[in-house]
């Protein structure tokens, strides 16, 4: 057993969750075998879909929750549980079999995003740190998603790193990456994950020499002219033809982060075109978020960098997944369907598998959601695409959705499922879930 509490990931965990194992233990019923399913029950107010993200950060943490001396020290000195429930965290290894939704899907109000089938004490004490990572990764993907369309087949540029705290600035990188950004400023993010980093030069550089002419002379001698020049520290108009006349009409681009950016992009575009840089892009920012960049679409605008929007889900910070306890083992050893009964909280019991039904040009109708299927459940009709993949076998992960493979993966799955979608599904208007979802048992 290490001590090595560094990259243990078993501690974010709320207490329920262990004083739940101690008494299950007590009584029994910690080793019955369960299932639990992770779901919103609803879209952020307005919204048309959500995007899974995630997913890949899960799997890598439930590799990691292990209870080290550290975390077993801890929790003794607290007097969080008993002996019998340290032995059992001591030797704790999650051994059951996880399906989802891939990362990068689209999902709808009751999707099934999550199946956890294991012993109860297992599935319970994963409830936390799936919920944490789920939430606020999906809820960055779906707004990012939101930009991307809105962008078309311009580039969105994360630049959050410095309005969220600072792992979830890698977090949120990584979603971002998932629903189309192409890059992220954040070399954390960059490293881990095998990001594409973003970045030239603040205003404080260009405040910083005697003059602008100097900021941008240094700039380039250190980058040459395939480098980004901030335009607008003081005049925007004179700050453009400083930056051509430092680096030439082959420079890269210029940003700027202020002003009326649609009226000051077409001012711009027009001074470079008439400078002979007609090649050089326009790179905006400044508090951009999916309904800016849309009434950016006609402005003569190359790349757009996002940073406070995409970092806190563009106003809706989670996605409201919960975690429930859906199919159990009974006393006479058969499997029982149970559910939450309360006011606006119900869950559905019963184990339950998904379906997207596509129409003969590939779009998606239908949502359906199916109760009563096993884990390698496959649709007999050929319009519907199963939308669970095993992600974890008899406790071993699934590491093609892990790490920068994952990522990449996760990527590819989003532009696909997105292009499933009707137009109306990219509107920004206020509207009800893109696909209904149909309710069936087997």
């Amino acid at each position: 057993m290490s001590g090595a509490s560094a990259a243990s990931t078993a501690l974010l965990t709320d207490r329920y969750e262990l004083t739940m194992v101690q008494a299950a233990l007590a009584d029994g019923t910690a080793s019955r075998r369960s299932v639990f399913e992770l779901f919103t029950r609803r879209l952020p107010n307005g919204r048309r879909y959500g995007v899974v993200s995630g997913t890949g950060r899960l799997l890598e943490a439930i590799t990691a929750f292990r209870f080290g001396d550290d975390e077993l020290d801890y929790l003794r000195s607290g007097d969080v549980v008993n002996a019998e429930t340290l032995d059992f965290l001591a030797n704790y290894r999650f051994t059951g079999d996880i399906y989802g939704y891939a990362e990068g899907e689209v999902f709808f109000p009751g999707s099934p995003l999550l199946v956890v089938e294991s012993s109860f004490a297992e599935g319970v004490i994963l409830e936390t740190v799936a919920l944490s990572i789920l939430n606020y990764d999906s809820a960055v993907a779906s707004a990012a998603s939101r930009m991307t369309s809105a962008a078309g087949s311009r580039p969105c540029l994360e630049m959050g790193g410095r309005r969220a705290h600072e792992w979830a600035a890698v977090a949120a990188a990584r979603a971002a990456i998932v629903a189309g950004f192409t890059g992220t400023s954040n070399l954390e993010a960059g490293r881990r994950y095998d990001l594409p980093t973003i970045g030239t030069a603040a205003h404080s550089f260009t405040l910083l020499h005697d003059d602008e002419a100097g900021a941008f002379a240094a700039q380039v001698a250190s980058y040459g002219p395939d480098t980004t020049l901030l335009v607008d520290t003081y005049d925007i108009a004179e700050g453009v033809r400083r930056a051509i006349e430092a680096a030439g009409t082959g420079l890269d681009s210029v940003r700027l982060d202020s002003g009326d950016l649609g009226v000051v992009a077409r001012e711009v575009r027009e001074q470079l075109d008439s400078l002979g840089a007609a090649g050089t892009k326009i790179v905006v920012s400044s508090d951009l978020d999916e309904y800016a960049i849309a009434s950016l679409a006609v402005a003569p605008v190359d790349s757009y960098g996002v940073g406070t929007s995409v970092v806190t889900g563009s106003g809706a910070p989670t996605c409201g997944m919960v975690y429930k306890l859906v199919l159990r083992e009974g006393g006479t050893g058969r499997m029982e369907p149970v559910e939450k009964a309360s006011s606006s909280k119900t869950s559905v019991g019963g184990r339950k598998s998904a379906a997207r039904r596509l129409d003969a040009a590939g779009r998606a109708s239908e949502e359906l959601v199916v109760a009563g299927a096993q884990g390698d459940w496959v649709p007999e009709d050929d319009d519907l695409r199963p939308l669970h993949v095993p992600l974890v076998r008899d406790g071993v992960v699934e590491a093609s959705y892990t790490g920068a493979e994952g990522v990449r993966r996760a990527a590819a799955r989003h532009a696909a499922s997105r292009a499933e979608l009707a137009p109306s599904a990219r509107r920004l208007s206020k509207g009800d879930p893109a696909v209904p979802t149909t309710h069936v048992t087997i």
